[in-house]
């Protein structure tokens, strides 16, 4: 079997290529009618990409515990990290992994530590005082992260570029 880093690119550029066709077809088809069934087409293709980042992270996850044998994965990633000098790379794993716990667990500690870092950010979350991205939006939905197609693909990067520095230290990790 391949490993989760070269299946994970594949698995993005799919999914967002078939969301976006979805996408294209449904906006076209609001040009006709404003049935609410578009509408709601429309906001489960920004979910699915959200439950697609998550996912995602989630099973990295797993294979970075069974590939380095340990029960913290990405706690054993960002020492590795750390110890090969990819602190830029570490960072940008920090804040996607904090992102993720923001979409599944919603405001705590993770959301508080991106709202403090803010404008750094590569990707937009939504701050205390703001109720939605952008007014008038009907496809978006209720995340207090902006999951679009720059955001999945940020997250399948890292996961390959955090994987590769590993595979560099740890050539049995695959």
């Amino acid at each position: 079997m391949h490993s989760f880093t070269e299946l994970v690119d594949r698995c993005a550029t799919f999914t967002l290529e078939t969301l976006r066709k979805a996408n294209d077809r449904t906006i076209e088809a609001l040009q006709k009618s404003g049935a609410t069934s578009l509408v709601k087409t429309l906001q489960m293709i920004q979910l699915q990409k959200a439950i697609f980042a998550v996912g995602m992270f989630s099973i990295f996850e797993a294979s970075l515990q069974e590939g380095l044998s340990c029960s913290n994965g990405f706690g054993e990633a960002k020492k590795i990290l750390d110890d090969e000098g990819e602190l830029d790379l570490k960072e940008r794993f920090d804040d996607l992994f904090l992102a993720v716990n923001v979409l599944k667990h919603g405001r705590g500690r993770s959301y508080d530590a991106l709202v403090e870092s803010g404008a750094a950010l590569p990707f937009r979350i939504k701050l205390p005082e703001e109720s939605f991205f952008f007014e008038g939006d009907v496809s978006e939905v209720s995340t207090l992260v902006e999951v679009d197609d720059a955001f999945v693909q940020c997250c399948g990067d890292v996961i390959s570029d955090v994987s590769g520095v590993i595979r560099r230290v740890r050539p049995e990790f695959a």
